[in-house]
């Protein structure tokens, strides 16, 4: 059945204001929830009015609604959507039709706190376009060395790769993991102007992570730079989760009837078979702490949208403190894909 939400434009508007408050946790909480209140008054509200006793939501975003998380949306009685609903994302339509699983899967691999210079200069994505990271600063990530490690406590046999280990080239080298977990800086380059002559129209050219060497000047292979693009061509069939802890990994261009592209896209044409990914740049020691626990709701058998999911709700009811309330900590992940759990 279809619902009407009315002109786009004040939908986008309401979107922005909210996530500009999203990824700000100073902002008051009462202030942010009026937002998300009025958000959730032109887009989810009707739909509720549908859904009766329904607490699992499959939800494709079309547009900007695709670049917040609608569990920190707020109903008419002052709750967080994750109070009461189970939310899972799909890049398209199309992500209900499943293949058959493999079973071939190989060792898990984490990839984490890569080593590079405080500064990107420009570099040369394969032999296309390039990138000017030149205005970035790629801080050393410490929680991600702490949160790698973590995750290799409770699997031993997965493969931990830090560093310099921590290469694009490595990441190429992945082939059907049980799980992938990537713990670096993600980016989004907005749309060239019409006028630059280096102008390419392709999210998938703008969107990616930084690995291990961004820092070096040199065109094609390792540069450092892990396009969207490039992650199109990884062979992720058969591997049951792919995280990336990253920030703004879940940002892309937005196009109409196909959903989001960029990263989370392009690990859905590669074959994995679920997703968790960050819409905004997160605080470091608190994500390390969110993907263990992540990881130990994983482990225990819960399901993979679940473990995420039991997670954003006890720190939203304050059980990790009331700094952690507020949605910018809890929040940020969203997940999308296969939510039944892992197999070990």
């Amino acid at each position: 059945q279809a619902i009407d939400l009315g002109e786009a434009e004040p939908i986008d508007d309401a979107v922005e204001k909210l996530r500009t408050y999203l990824r700000n946790p100073k902002v008051p909480l009462k202030q942010l929830k009026g937002s998300a209140r009025e958000l959730d008054e032109m887009v989810m509200q009707p739909v509720r009015q549908l859904l009766g006793d329904t607490k699992t939501i499959l939800l494709s975003p079309d547009a900007a609604l695709n670049l917040i998380p609608f569990e920190a949306l707020v109903d008419e009685n002052d709750q967080y959507l994750v109070e009461n609903y189970q939310i899972t994302y799909l890049t398209s339509g199309r992500d209900l039709l499943r293949e058959n699983p493999n079973n071939n899967r190989q060792t898990p691999v984490v990839i984490a706190n890569p080593k590079y210079q405080q500064q990107g200069e420009i570099v040369t994505l394969d032999n296309y376009r390039s990138i000017d990271l030149s205005d970035r600063v790629f801080l050393t990530l410490g929680g991600t060395q702490e949160e790698a490690e973590a995750i290799g406590q409770l699997f031993s046999e997965a493969r931990i790769l830090t560093d310099t280990k921590a290469t694009e080239n490595a990441l190429k080298q992945v082939k059907n993991p049980d799980f992938l977990h990537i713990a670096t800086h993600g980016f989004f380059l907005p749309k060239p102007r019409s006028e630059d002559p280096s102008n390419f129209d392709n999210p998938l050219f703008r969107s990616g992570l930084v690995f291990a060497g961004v820092e070096k000047r040199q065109s094609g292979g390792d540069d450092g730079v892990f396009s969207a693009y490039e992650a199109t061509l990884l062979n992720l069939v058969g591997t049951q989760l792919v995280v990336l802890s990253a920030c703004d990994t879940g940002v892309g261009d937005i196009s109409a009837g196909e959903g989001i592209y960029g990263l989370r896209r392009a690990l859905v044409i590669a074959g994995s078979e679920s997703q968790a990914i960050s819409l905004w740049k997160v605080e470091d020691a608190a994500t390390k702490d969110l993907m263990v626990a992540y990881y130990q709701g994983l482990k225990a058998g819960k399901g993979r949208r679940d473990a995420l999911l039991d997670i954003q709700r006890d720190w939203q009811a304050g059980e990790k403190g009331e700094e952690y309330q507020h949605p910018y900590y809890w929040a940020s992940f969203i997940f999308s894909g296969d939510s039944t759990p892992m197999q070990f």
